[in-house]
């Protein structure tokens, strides 16, 4: 009997080790329950988020009202005071409401007119109640909007010869102007009309070509992109002094966007390329500039902005920390990238609402106060618009690092939200960057907007054939999307300097032929004349 008293302790011994075992396997296994369950929850945000924009509204905007149903003190409890939605923010004066009479707007004075006149018969010009006859007492006009379909003219050259009647060998010709292509049979307002036709309204060259059959002309689609590509060539002296005085300005805003390209050395026909398109200038002399790239890699902004001194406004991409860690570039964040990730994730959320939903409700409700100052300030000085964010902008950024600072603890890292708050706090330098200069955009939304018409072409012709054909369009777009501007109608544009580069001499008649050296009297005066001689 003492022999089996003595073997209790190292049973107990045992027992007790076997329960520490379970114990530890009990808590591992909840550790991973609760990974498992961090991925499935994440794996259903991101089902949810495809789900929403394939099927749901593209929008991101939201009322304030709508963000205070949310109110983050009922989920958790926060030790920094909310910041009130509707306390102290910017106001507006706004003067008594006048209702404006209703009816279409007057057609553009611009626009020619004819005269046809309407008048009564002889008979009828007499007064039905005392015989008398009726004087003219005015007139009443009416517009309406004529337009003539496209007219397919040939311009025929007519070059006259001289001959000695001597010796029958001094023959002379009268010269052929310089001509955008030569021994082509396209006019400069050809070309212009093919080139707004593709890159302005998205029209791929195979309808074009429909269309110039329709109108009686037999014009190949590979011939039209022939022409452009001889374009892009033609206009790259512009190209080229428009980039040195894009980099001559201190602020340049850049971003980019895949292209696929068919017939490219070394790559795949499904591969990805790039448009990087970039937006400098002063604020009266606005530049922008498409450049193609096999790549998305860092050297691209390397090489697009070298000799570049200043603020570069981008999105959090890491392929522009190489030429951000130059001492002389200033890396300036983008709010609009930062807000998306936000509203993914209440779009991640679906229709069942997670406490975490009200965190990003809140952090929505602090983006969009600095948007409401941005819009009180948009028509003001860069001197005015620094004094604002200084004085109501950056106390709205301190409580929101604050309340960041406390919800990067609150929040698993791998959802959404968690990412938003991460990207938001990565990003923060780069952010608030935008407060110490008053010329400088609370977004890159201003190049994301320059990226669109190419993005709208690129979903009708889908892909360029060739790097030659990629490279010309690039050429192209920057030609129209400066001259649009800098207010200019891009088919009068194109046709005038189409018309007057192959005849250029000097820089100096280069540079006279940027678009905002032009104005659209000279052009229009110019395009007219043209017609005039055709």
């Amino acid at each position: 009997m003492n022999g089996h008293l003595e073997t209790l302790p190292d049973e107990a011994n045992k027992l007790k080790q076997i329960i520490a075992q379970l114990t530890l396997t009990i808590a591992d296994l909840e550790n991973e329950k609760r990974t498992h369950q961090s991925t499935i929850d994440s794996l259903h945000e991101q089902l949810r988020l495809l789900q929403h924009h394939r099927f749901g509204r593209r929008s991101e905007k939201y009322d304030s009202n709508q963000l205070d149903l949310f109110n983050e003190a009922e989920v958790i409890e926060d030790s920094i005071e909310e910041p009130d939605l509707q306390a102290d923010e910017p106001t507006v004066t706004v003067p008594a409401h006048t209702r404006k009479k209703g009816g279409r707007k007057p057609l553009p004075a611009t626009l020619p007119r004819i005269d046809v006149i309407h008048d009564l018969p002889e008979e009828e010009k007499v007064c039905a109640h005392d015989g008398g006859r009726l004087v003219p007492m005015g007139e009443v006009v009416s517009e309406q909007l004529d337009i003539i379909p496209a007219t397919v003219q040939v311009i025929r050259h007519i070059r006259k010869k001289y001959a000695c009647p001597c010796c029958e060998l001094g023959v002379k010709t009268a010269p052929l102007p310089p001509q955008p292509i030569p021994k082509s049979i396209a006019s400069p307002g050809t070309l212009a009309q093919i080139a707004v036709s593709k890159y302005q309204d998205a029209l791929p060259l195979y309808r074009q070509q429909t269309i110039f059959k329709r109108l009686g002309v037999e014009l190949p689609r590979a011939t039209l992109a022939q022409w452009m590509i001889r374009l892009g060539v033609l206009i790259q002296p512009v190209i080229n002094l428009l980039r040195d005085q894009l980099l001559e300005y201190d602020i340049v805003q850049m971003d980019e966007t895949p292209v696929q390209v068919l017939k490219e050395p070394g790559k795949t026909a499904s591969s990805k390329s790039y448009m990087w398109v970039q937006k400098g200038g002063p604020p009266d002399r606005p530049i922008l500039l498409y450049e193609y790239d096999p790549s998305r890699s860092q050297q691209v902004p390397l090489r697009l902005l070298e000799g570049f001194n200043g603020y570069l406004q981008t999105d959090g991409y890491e392929g522009y920390a190489a030429v951000a860690a130059q001492a002389v570039v200033i890396q300036v964040g983008c709010w609009a990238h930062a807000r998306r990730k936000f509203d993914e994730a209440i779009k991640a959320q679906g229709k069942t609402k997670k406490p975490t939903f009200g965190k990003a409700t809140k952090a929505l409700a602090f983006i969009q106060k600095l948007y409401r100052i941005e819009a009180l300030i948009k028509h003001e000085t860069p001197k005015a618009r620094y004094q604002a964010r200084q004085e109501q902008a950056l106390p709205i950024l301190a409580d929101m690092r604050a309340w960041l600072d406390q919800s990067l603890t609150q929040v698993p890292p791998k959802t959404t939200l968690g990412k938003a708050l991460y990207y938001l706090d990565h990003q923060w330098d780069k952010l608030i960057r935008y407060c110490e200069d008053g010329r400088l955009n609370i977004d890159n939304n201003p190049v994301e907007r320059a990226i669109r018409p190419f993005v709208t072409g690129r979903k009708n012709w889908l892909f360029s054939d060739t790097v030659k054909g990629a490279k010309a369009s690039a050429n192209l777009y920057s030609l129209i999307e400066t001259a649009k501007a800098n207010g200019l109608e891009p088919y009068h544009y194109l046709r005038y300097v189409f018309k007057e580069l192959p005849a250029v001499q000097s820089i100096a008649d280069l540079e006279a032929l940027l678009p905002f050296n032009l104005n659209a009297d000279q052009i229009n005066l110019a395009t007219v004349s043209l017609e005039g001689c055709s």
